[in-house]
């Protein structure tokens, strides 16, 4: 009997997540139908991470015991000739017969997607969360730093979990932003003059059609013999046209864990939770604290890295 490790990449929109389900079609249902069917073996996968429905994955990683005599590479290919166009098998290997890829120690690497503009964009829907707000990155960036190291997150927790401990230890934690093409913003440096004289002062309202609108002073030069009053068109702040990840690594994850920490620091982002609050949310460890779960299809397990 052989032993054989799998790395699957797979869009979970269309699954009830990995693990078999009675109501609903998973990952584990799939790869099991498919890897029988080659080997002419009952197989039964053993998954590292057992995502929910509509969680992405491009590294979740998997073993299943085998007599079959393909050669332990050669499964990747023989299997992606059966499976669905949203699953692939990045790579297959032989591995020791007491490799267990959900209690050998590793690190876990997930993202989280988010997509901040004014409105959705196709390419997007069942990857990325959707945001229109005025996110602050940076005050995001601050609130990580308290994730750091190993803490209890009993906080960060779905009810239902079945675990010995709730403690964790996340290596790192960082919030990335990328600008994306496609929308052309307007120039909002028009401005319109009238012989009128004014006092010194003047005051100048922005367009109110502008999301963030500002009163602006302008201090005519006194020295000028012709003041005059001058209507300035002022740019409202620009359209946000952004994605926003969230990317941690961590010893492992309990159930909702990081769609809880990618909640809790959109809140952050809002201006809901102060940075400086995370460190006592964290130590509560009551799920009340934290912010909201956010939903499953901007999640994605990026890499499983055995140590």
């Amino acid at each position: 009997m052989r032993r054989i490790r799998i790395v699957v990449a797979y869009d979970g929109t269309n699954y009830c997540g990995w693990q078999i389900q009675p109501n609903g079609i998973t990952i584990e249902e799939i790869l099991n139908r498919q890897i029988s069917k080659l080997t002419g073996e009952d197989i039964r996968i053993i998954g590292a991470s057992r995502t929910d429905s509509g969680v992405h994955a491009l590294g979740n990683v998997a073993v299943f015991d085998t007599e079959s005599r393909i050669p332990g590479e050669k499964f990747s290919y023989a299997l992606n000739q059966r499976l669905p166009d949203d699953i692939i098998i990045q790579k297959s290997e032989e591995v020791d017969r007491d490799f267990h890829p959900r209690y050998q120690e590793c690190r876990k690497t997930y993202e989280y997607t988010i997509l901040n503009r004014r409105f959705p964009l196709p390419e997007y829907r069942n990857t990325a969360h959707f945001d229109y707000g005025n996110l602050d990155i940076e005050a995001m960036k601050k609130a990580c730093k308290a994730f750091i190291g190993e803490h209890d997150f009993a906080g960060f927790c779905s009810a239902g979990a079945q675990v010995k401990t709730t403690v964790r230890t996340i290596y790192s934690l960082e919030v990335e932003c990328m600008e994306l093409g496609g929308v052309q913003r307007e120039n909002h440096a028009e401005k319109k003059t009238e012989c009128e004289k004014i006092s010194d002062d003047v005051n100048i309202k922005t367009d109110e059609e502008q999301e963030n609108n500002r009163l602006v002073n302008i201090k005519v030069d006194e020295e000028q013999g012709n003041n005059r009053l001058v209507n300035i068109k002022v740019d409202g702040g620009q359209e946000n046209n952004r994605l926003i990840k969230i990317r941690v690594n961590g010893n492992g994850f309990l159930y909702n864990m990081v769609r809880i920490i990618a909640g809790t620091l959109l809140e952050v982002g809002k201006g809901n939770v102060a940075p400086e609050q995370m460190e006592d949310i964290i130590k509560s460890a009551d799920r009340k604290e934290a912010g909201p779960t956010a939903p499953a299809k901007g999640l994605k397990l990026v890499e499983i890295r055995y140590v």
